[in-house]
């Protein structure tokens, strides 16, 4: 039998086995490197993307080579801001390229509106902006004392928002209530008023008198005197008085719904009124009737009118 040589020269040195173990571990060595430097890239790039100076130039060489466009806007949160100032703050629109524009300098804008508290702008790519508002929640503006403020619906103040800037756009857009004790009340007389809308298109501003009852005083400068705690049951009749003989587009001064079985309408007095012989005679109604009397002036206590809100 022929025996064959040693086969010891056939078997790997160590210094191959060494190596080949380690070539096991290089390729796991490499991913964690190439994800670490990633992560370092990522990081530079959302550092540079806070500055607006740093992330201009970076973006205009994004939106060039990955011509990505919005396809989804987003926007949760919105109530009192209108969706074309919203839209206008945003500054971008459907089909725009989605890296072409500043998400900060958007969330700045989305702040300065009226009524927004604080806004979140984010970019979801490849197409999605994503808008979220926090409002405030004012209810109507107060006028106590030559003061105004805005109050929510428990006549609470909304408080760090003064009547200049943004707030004076905003608060001409709510009610304004007058008076002592008219921010807490408030809430019950424009619940009435909503269910009479008729009524309330009419009216521009509530004034508290004596801390028991309204004045309600319509954009024709007409004031409607209220009954103390009848509210709902005056508007009612007022809306059905609008409907039938439209009481609220007459030029009238007032028109007092304090006594239950009547109702009494101040009309501006006439001055002059045709003689029998064409000449003016002072004190007559055009159909030669004296002119209407007054009714008795409503009780002390009465807040002075509103003042213009400027």
């Amino acid at each position: 039998m022929t025996r064959h040589g040693d086969n010891r020269n056939d078997r790997p040195s160590r210094l191959s086995i060494f190596v080949r173990r380690q070539r096991r571990m290089v390729r796991p060595v490499l991913l964690v490197l190439v994800l670490a430097a990633g992560a370092v890239g990522a990081a530079a790039v959302l550092r540079d993307m806070r500055s607006e100076e740093r992330f201009a130039p970076i973006r205009a060489k994004l939106v060039s080579l990955l011509p990505l466009r919005v396809t989804a806007i987003t926007i949760s949160g919105r109530n009192l801001t209108t969706e074309a100032a919203l839209q206008d703050a945003l500054g971008v629109r459907v089909g725009d390229p989605v890296l072409g524009f500043s998400v900060e300098a958007a969330r700045r804008r989305i702040d300065a509106l009226p009524f927004v508290d604080r806004s979140v702008v984010e970019r979801h790519l490849p197409g999605t902006i994503v808008v979220r508002l926090t409002e405030r929640r004012p209810f109507a503006v107060w006028q106590n004392q030559g003061r105004f403020m805005l109050i929510d619906r428990a006549g609470a103040q909304v408080r760090d928002q003064g009547m200049t800037g943004k707030d004076a756009q905003a608060f001409l857009q709510l009610p304004l209530v007058v008076g002592p004790d008219a921010n807490v009340a408030a809430a019950a007389l424009f619940d009435a008023l909503a269910a009479q809308p008729v009524v309330q298109s009419h009216v521009t501003a509530a004034i508290r008198v004596g801390q028991r009852r309204w004045n309600l005083l319509l954009r024709d400068g007409t004031t409607i005197l209220l009954p103390e705690g009848e509210e709902i049951p005056a508007l009612r009749r007022l809306a059905d008085l609008q409907a039938g003989m439209k009481l609220l587009d007459r030029p009238v001064i007032s028109i007092d719904m304090r006594l239950p079985d009547r109702l009494v309408v101040q009309q501006p007095p006439a001055d002059t009124a045709p003689a029998p012989d064409g000449k003016p005679v002072a004190g007559r109604t055009a159909d030669g009737a004296p002119p209407p009397t007054a009714p008795n002036p409503p009780p002390t206590g009465a807040d002075p009118a509103p003042r213009k809100r400027t």
